[in-house]
């Protein structure tokens, strides 16, 4: 078989029970319709691999610069880190040209670790829409070369107490939408978010429970769960063999006179500056072996006269300088 030929690798960091499929995709496709992806060969959910020491490859999320992309992927590429998560928003440029994107990112020596491709609804006669939108955004990441596909749910009742029909609607969806993209070498990861079905610790079990572990991991967010009541260095232990990837950020309380966005109880900071016990985490990480991407995420800078850039240096510094990693 030729060298030449590309081949699509899934990565599963997933602890003792992580592995990559290589296929041959250009192989397998000729075979096939125009248009048509090979049938993802999910077994290697199953397999277990030979143990080895946690791997952590670090990514910075872009929403920090608020839509302004080019900018983000210079300035995480600056500051060293090896992959980059966008959102959705990246497909009004570059929608219909993944390949000026891909040359991009290369040209700036990072990886896309994901994409955010927003929430899932689970409203009478919306599935259809929601899949196709999804599945839309899978091809995308698969074209730039991307790696996992996240996303959130908008399904938390406004009106009403949540019921158990709730969680099992958002992971019978999450679970059509993970096989639809699995053709596509992309995996799905369900993003535990605030103000979300899976808000609090007891709910992302839930949801979890619900979907099926072959096409939908958990994407941990780590502030979210800790905003939500939860410790986030015992939901690594508890989801070691379907953790996807994580975002880590920290939270805090606001305090009086406190720039930014203050409407909230909470808001979203700068590692170290926050309540997050990321000592845990990271020997939590180390405890299950994971290997595999941590993004680090910050929503929006949390007081006036800082940079995005100059935030992702303070949680850059933190992570080298008070916990030894390297970005």
């Amino acid at each position: 078989m030729s060298s030449s030929l590309s081949r699509r690798h899934f990565i599963a960091s997933l602890g003792a029970v992580a592995a990559a499929s290589v296929l041959p995709y250009e192989a397998l496709a000729g075979a096939l319709e125009p248009g048509h992806y090979p049938p993802a060969d999910l077994s290697y959910f199953e397999r277990p691999v030979t143990p080895a020491p946690a791997k952590i490859l670090f990514g910075y999320a872009a929403i920090t610069w608020g839509g302004d992309d080019l900018q983000a992927i210079k300035d995480i590429s600056e500051l060293g880190f090896r992959g980059i998560q966008l959102r959705a928003n990246i497909l009004k440029e570059y929608g219909e040209r993944p390949k000026a994107l891909r040359e991009l990112l290369d040209q700036h020596h990072l990886e896309m670790v994901a994409l955010s491709s927003g929430s899932v609804r689970i409203a009478l006669g919306t599935e259809a829409e929601e899949i196709a939108r999804h599945v839309r955004h899978a091809r995308f990441v698969h074209d730039v070369r991307g790696h996992y596909l996240q996303v959130t749910d908008s399904a938390r009742p406004k009106d009403r107490q949540t019921i158990a029909t709730d969680f099992k609607e958002l992971g019978r969806l999450l679970t059509e939408i993970g096989k639809r993209i699995a053709d596509l070498g992309i995996q799905l990861g369900y993003h535990n978010h605030m103000d979300s079905l899976g808000e609090a610790a007891d709910e992302v079990d839930r949801i979890m429970e619900a979907v099926d572990s072959r096409y939908c991991k958990l994407e941990l967010d780590i502030a979210h769960y800790q905003q939500g009541g939860g410790d986030p260095a015992r939901a690594i232990r508890r989801y070691r063999d379907r953790l996807l990837f994580l975002h880590i950020k920290d939270v805090e309380s606001p305090s009086p006179g406190a720039t930014g966005d203050t409407t909230r109880s909470y808001r979203f900071v700068e590692l170290g500056r926050g309540k997050v016990d990321l000592p845990a985490v990271f020997a939590a990480l180390k405890e299950i072996k994971f290997r595999g991407w941590a993004v680090v995420e910050l929503d929006s800078v949390p007081d006036k006269g800082r940079t995005p850039k100059e935030s992702a240096l303070i949680s850059k510094k933190y992570l080298e300088e008070k916990l030894g990693m390297k970005v």
